[in-house]
């Protein structure tokens, strides 16, 4: 059992156990259509499912380890630049918000990050990384402007 193992345990625990201390919440009302235990019990349950993958990811890795320690330890050094660079990104997505507004800002930021994370080598690659920003940004708003009826900053440059 490797690390992720671990890790993926103990957020399996702690989802599982803050999911159970969600169950006393009351319920919705006549005026509001969820109640107070809704966001709680999404975040905890996707958390929970992402856990699970990461200790099934592993166990699936550590089966297949064939992997040389040179690519191992190359795997393992630290990028403290693509670190910096992802917070870098995040700041100037946050801010970004109140000019551009939250689509614009939204659509720049998951391509932005994405292609910083992983540089596109070609043009389908290219297309992949906007696609992906297009459909995430659209996903999003939809579902906090219409289906939890969340205002969504709009811009001051583009009142978009």
């Amino acid at each position: 059992m490797g690390r992720d193992s671990i890790a993926g345990f103990v957020c399996l625990a702690a989802s599982l156990g803050l999911l159970a201390a969600t169950i006393g919440l009351p319920g919705p009302n006549l005026l509001v259509p969820v109640g107070p235990g809704f966001y709680p019990r999404i975040i905890l349950g996707v958390t929970a499912v992402l856990a699970l993958a990461l200790i099934i990811s592993d166990v699936i890795n550590h089966r297949r380890k064939t992997g040389t320690p040179a690519a191992t330890d190359a795997a393992a050094t630290p990028n403290y630049a693509l670190v910096a660079a992802t917070f870098v990104i995040f700041i100037l997505y946050v801010a970004a918000l109140p000019y551009a507004g939250f689509r614009l800002s939204t659509l720049l930021f998951v391509a932005a990050l994405q292609s910083t994370l992983k540089p596109p080598r070609s043009l389908k690659q290219a297309v992949i990384v906007a696609l992906t920003a297009l459909v995430t940004t659209a996903v999003v708003y939809v579902l906090f402007e219409n289906y939890l009826a969340v205002l969504l900053p709009r811009g001051r440059w583009t009142d978009f």
